[in-house]
């Protein structure tokens, strides 16, 4: 089936004013190899990549959550890249390149600048590249899809993240509209990361969490929270099981978007 793309910026704006819960709204997926213009550690463990080139003219992102994919090279450094096809979309390799998902922390059309905020931790493919990749070093990135928007029109927002999910969440109150209502509810695994820079805005509260011993409260912090009478909407993402419970609290109480972004034990969830 043909997914329609025309006008992506104008169909997530105009969602973004006038919506009600989730629409999803299709990009032209491209595949784009880029250099690292810049890293930077923004807390112990939370690496920035500062991807720049031309290589970026006419990357689409409209929405806080939107991702690309990574797709590392194969072993033997071969790179297998995805070919745009007539669909405005992507025909993949075979087998599967590896690739892993990340979240969109900025782009900047005009200085063709893209961050990528990455999670580093003990094993995995990606966490081990980010360590090593230096500035000058080729990243290609394939995306994003489209975006899952949701408006910006509700009365009170509760967005309940780990590290994960973090860059979605800031990215979201910076391009959020002025005077919003929202708490932001943040699990992590070390209080070092409390220090990931945020924007602060009127009306915008943070509760952060410290994961303890392997066990989430993400959750039960978020079921405690007393909720203004108005609207609302919540954005949970994070760990596939940490998360979960928050679907069926959400069901008939406010519109959500509830995703897992990883899982214990499993390498690359689609979620």
């Amino acid at each position: 089936m043909r997914v329609d793309r025309h006008d992506p910026r104008g169909r997530v704006a105009e969602h973004h004013r006038n919506g009600t819960g989730i629409t999803r709204v299709g990009y032209p997926i491209g595949i784009r190899t880029a250099p690292v213009a810049a890293r930077e550690l923004i807390t112990p463990r939370m690496l920035r990549l500062t991807l720049k080139g031309p290589e970026l003219e006419g990357f689409h992102t409209y929405q806080a959550d939107d991702h690309v994919k990574i797709v590392f090279p194969d072993a033997d450094g071969t790179r297998r890249l995805p070919v745009p096809d007539e669909e405005q979309s992507l025909d993949w390799p075979r087998p599967w390149p590896t690739t892993r998902k990340y979240t969109v922390r900025r782009y900047d059309a005009a200085a063709r600048e893209l961050d990528l905020d990455i999670v580093l931790h003990e094993g995995g493919v990606a966490s081990a590249w980010a360590a090593s990749v230096e500035v000058g070093d080729e990243v290609s990135v394939a995306g994003p899809p489209g975006a899952k928007a949701f408006p910006h029109t509700y009365g009170h927002y509760v967005f309940a993240v780990d590290a994960t999910a973090l860059p979605a969440a800031a990215r979201w109150l910076e391009e959020s509209p002025a005077g919003v209502s929202a708490h932001l509810v943040i699990e992590t695994d070390d209080p070092a990361e409390h220090a990931y820079p945020l924007a602060e805005r009127a009306g915008a509260r943070v509760t952060w969490l410290v994961r303890e011993a392997g066990r989430s409260s993400l959750a039960d912090t978020v079921r405690a929270l007393t909720l203004p009478d108005v609207p609302s909407f919540l954005f949970a993402a994070g760990e596939a099981g940490d998360v979960k419970p928050l679907r069926r609290w959400s069901a008939g109480r406010l519109d959500s978007l509830v995703t897992g972004y990883w899982k214990r034990g499993v390498a690359g969830l689609e979620d």
